[in-house]
């Protein structure tokens, strides 16, 4: 489910924006531009899986304390990068689009077409690289294979939902609705890891222990377990947590909402 969420999210975004791409050049009559977004899409791709079996290599190198530190590192920076993602995001909505396509317009005007093309380039790797950091701190966290079937699951449904939205078949759909659900889930998503990440740097002897089990409830619902599982890749769900690692995971949480609180406000 975590594994879905995250693809199901991040692809979702790279799709309306290169469909918003393809959309801008047919109606500026720029239609023979379109090879041009096509190739930096497959680029951005291409380049997002050279990155993700460079750092599923470098990943696996490590052994003992040191696996352990960086587990922890990983999972408290895409804790981080997920807050900044839903946040931004929640910000530019509204503005990206026109944003989008002034930045195209520009390139057109002044036939900047490699400019064109690394425009949807880094947009579509920027996708990529966050995917691949939230996937492996996700498969960190749950330790589970099963990730990669929610992972290309959530793949396809984003690809064929965009195509519904720029067909116009799916007017019952509400993109903003959607992203605030995802951002909330994401958000929960976001406190386990940094939880967790805390947790692995406590085994690693950096981040104290002080007391390692304030409750035990995995007699009533085991972490291990199918439903347990599933509370622990979405919301971080822990058993029997540390003190630091409850206090962490709450004051996130806490702190995400205040700053969710003031966005809404402006």
């Amino acid at each position: 489910m975590t594994a879905l969420l995250i693809t199901l999210r991040e692809t979702l975004e790279a799709s309306l924006i290169v469909g918003i791409m393809l959309a801008f050049l047919h109606r500026t009559q720029n239609r023979d531009r379109n090879p041009i977004i096509w190739a930096g899409v497959a680029a951005g791709i291409g380049t997002s899986v050279i990155a993700a079996f460079i750092i599923m290599q470098f990943s696996g190198s490590f052994t003992g304390r040191a696996e352990k530190i960086y587990e922890g590192i990983t999972m408290l920076t895409a804790g981080g990068l997920i807050t900044w993602m839903v946040v931004w995001l929640a910000m530019q909505r509204k503005s990206m689009r026109e944003a989008l396509e002034h930045k195209m317009a520009i390139h057109l005007e002044t036939g900047a077409l490699i400019s064109l093309f690394l425009l949807v380039y880094t947009s579509i790797l920027r996708e990529g690289i966050e995917t691949v950091i939230f996937l492996q701190a996700a498969m960190m966290q749950s330790e589970s294979a099963v990730s990669h079937v929610g992972a290309i699951t959530g793949m396809i449904l984003a690809v064929s939902a965009a195509w519904l939205l720029m067909r116009g078949m799916l007017r019952w759909f509400s993109l903003s609705r959607f992203f605030t659900f995802t951002g909330i889930l994401l958000m929960f998503f976001a406190a386990g890891l940094i939880a967790h990440g805390v947790h692995e740097l406590q085994e690693a002897g950096i981040i104290p222990i002080i007391i390692e089990h304030i409750w035990n409830t995995n007699s009533i619902i085991d972490e291990n377990a199918a439903f347990g599982s599933l509370l622990k890749g979405v919301f971080g769900y822990n058993g029997n947590p540390s003190l630091i690692e409850m206090i962490s995971y709450v004051c996130y949480l806490f702190c995400v909402s205040l700053m969710w609180r003031q966005q809404k406000k402006s």
